[in-house]
């Protein structure tokens, strides 16, 4: 079994309701995402899972220098940012893809896959 990565893309300018157009559409992903992970869990293929805060409540910490360096807000700038995870184990490349179809559409986002690279 190989650990991945499956990262869900959401946009950086949010609203009340997150990235979703209404309360509604919020609950209605929240309680989809819920279930996929009951289902991941009772297929043997959830090692660990998160949502993110927004990326203004980001800290860089650069501590390659004598003194590190801490700055406020993400690192990069861009449109998307990733909004939450899930660390998976699945059989192969097949199974993890698979998953991030169903967890893409659970949560209403673009979802990522990257194994680990098995050096740890």
């Amino acid at each position: 079994m190989t650990h991945y990565l499956m990262a869900v893309h959401g946009p950086v300018e949010m609203n009340e309701f997150g990235s979703y157009g209404s309360e509604e559409e919020m609950e209605e992903a929240f309680a989809a995402t819920g279930a996929f992970n009951e289902q991941l869990r009772a297929d043997g293929y959830w090692v660990f899972a998160g949502g993110l805060g927004a990326a203004s409540t980001a800290t860089v910490v650069d501590g390659q220098g004598e003194t590190p360096v801490m700055t406020d807000g993400p690192y990069l700038e861009t449109k998307e940012l990733i909004a939450g995870f899930w660390i998976i184990d699945a059989p192969d490349l097949d199974v993890a893809l698979r998953l991030a179809a169903e967890a893409s559409k659970a949560c209403r986002g673009k979802v990522e896959v990257r194994p680990f690279d098995g050096l740890s």
